[in-house]
This record gives C-alpha cells, structure tokens and sequence, in this order.
C-alpha cells in the first residue's frame, strides 16, 4: 500500500470546527497508510499538542509564528519563547513553521513582518531546522527574504502563485506544496503551478481545517481528504497515484528526515 503524507495539518483547529480529532486520527490509522506533519502558529502549545497526539506514531509536529498582528508587535518576546519551546522539545520537532509573509491580511507594519519573518529564519539556521514557509501576495518579498538565507531548505506550503513566481522558489531550493484548492474550477494559476513543478520538489497537504478539497468543499477539512489533493495532482501532472505518493514519501525524507 503506498505512504499518503499531508505535510501540513493543522489538528489543534479540529475541535473548533465539529470534528472529533481523536476519533477521526483513530478512524484513520486503523485503515490508512498516511502520515501527518502537525503545525503550529504560536508558541506555548508545543507540549500540549505532543502529548495529545504523539501517541499516533505517524504524527510529526512542527512550530512557528504566523504573522498575526499580536505576533509582529512582540516578536522579540514571542520568538525568545519559540525557540525555548523548540530546543526543550527538539527531539519532537522536524521543522520550524509555519511563519512568513501575508500582505492580504497585513498592510500596516510591513517592517516588523519581514523582521519576524527573518527572526524566524535565523533560528532555523542556528538549530539546522527546515522551515515551513506561509506567503500570500508577496512571492517577490518572501523570495527576497529566503535568498539571505541560502544555508536554509525548506517549503512553501499552500503555494498560491502562479508559475512565473514559482521559478523563484525553485532557483533557491525550496519545495512547493498543494493544498485542497487545486481541486476547484477557479483555480488554473496554481494547477499550472502544479504541473510545473519538478518531481522531487513537490509536496501535497490539506492545511486542514481549511481548504477542503471538491467533493468535500464548505465542509472543515481532516488530513483523511489529502487523497483527493493526492488524485487531483495526479490527474494534473498525468501519472498515477501510487507513483506520485512514492515520490512524495522521498521529497518529505529528503527535507524533514521520516
């Protein structure tokens, strides 16, 4: 049976959405081969997410700062409790993430983004962690922060840019990854994307809760939807499924290590 991985889940953001994350992780490993990379956008969650759901030993866990408002005005703070949560925890952790660059949600105090931004990126040097990189309508700021940091893998999930601005991410390395949204009819920039990219840089993910992919649009999205993702990118680059998770399990070892 071939390994489907969703490198990008949010399992924290089920509970809040009507979806029992127990049931539905017990449910899912007793009758899937899938692997689950748990992400976090704020510090001080860390242990509890790891006693939650590490006794699934398919779960992986990673931590970063989103740029919230609250997260840009304390970065100092709140990346000084990042790091003490990450090295306290290491063991636990294969990448720092996700953080980066969100210009549809932030227009006020761009500086402090990108100041959070590279913060997050010097810690990732300094403890050799891949990242997990968020960017909305500033692939030409994110590409300009990552090029400072040539010594830094890692990937831009939920990628949302067309395949022009997907050239800069792959000259500096980095993998992209597809969320649920290639799924839907509007979304010919992205399945563009989809198919531009090499095969040993491609990632897939549901970014559950959100983006649930057709048939299940509207609906809170679980890491059990990433087979449709998996049967759409398939479909996108014309190859099949079991070849596309294989190549996919060998991307995910190269950049996180499991």
């Amino acid at each position: 049976m071939h390994t489907l991985i969703d490198t990008h889940a949010h399992l924290s953001g089920l509970e809040g959405r009507g979806i029992d994350t127990r049931q539905t992780l017990a449910d899912l490993f007793s009758k899937d081969n899938i692997n689950i990379i748990d992400i976090s956008l704020e510090p001080g969650d860390l242990s509890t997410r790891i006693h939650e759901f590490s006794c699934y030993n398919r779960v992986h866990f990673a931590s970063g700062l989103w740029p919230w408002s609250l997260s840009i005005t304390n970065r100092e703070k709140m990346v000084m409790e990042l790091e003490k949560d990450i090295i306290a925890l290491r063991k636990h952790i294969c990448a720092l993430g996700e953080f980066g660059l969100d210009h549809n949600r932030n227009h006020e105090n761009l500086e402090g983004e990108r100041e959070l931004m590279e913060m997050q990126m010097d810690m990732a040097q300094k403890l050799e962690l891949p990242v997990i990189i968020h960017s909305r309508d500033a692939a030409k700021e994110t590409a300009e922060v990552l090029a400072r940091y040539p010594q830094v893998r890692g990937v831009v999930h939920c990628f949302s840019y067309g395949p022009t601005e997907l050239q800069s991410f792959l000259r500096l390395g980095y993998f992209i990854s597809f969320a649920g949204n290639i799924t839907y009819k509007n979304a010919r920039n992205i399945q563009e994307a989809c198919k531009a990219v090499p095969p040993d840089k491609l990632f897939l993910e549901t970014d559950c809760p959100y983006l649930a992919p057709v048939p299940h649009r509207g609906k809170p999205a679980h890491p059990g939807m990433v087979e449709e993702v998996y049967k759409k990118a398939a479909e996108i680059r014309e190859t099949d499924l079991p070849t596309l998770a294989e190549q996919i399990e060998e991307n995910v070892k190269t950049l996180f290590g499991f």
